[in-house]
């Protein structure tokens, strides 16, 4: 094989390479989107429900809320 077939062949390697990479980061980013999105559907979601418990009066509620301290019941 001369000179000129081997470096058509790195060519070749490096275009695919270059394209492999170029996917993975398209593919990465989608899902970095679909991600976000999906946060701040859910923080939307988490702000409506307040919301709507403000507007009755009820306090929201939080993870110390629900959380009962054993200590005092076992006294």
């Amino acid at each position: 094989m001369d000179v000129n077939g081997i470096v058509a062949e790195q060519v070749a390697a490096a275009r695919v390479r270059i394209q492999a990479a170029k996917r993975r980061r398209e593919e990465m980013s989608a899902a970095r989107r679909r991600g976000l999105a999906a946060r701040h559907a859910n923080k939307l979601r988490n702000l409506r429900e307040s919301e709507a418990r403000a507007a009755v009066g009820q306090q929201p509620t939080t993870v110390t809320d629900t959380v009962t301290d054993t200590t005092e019941k076992e006294n």
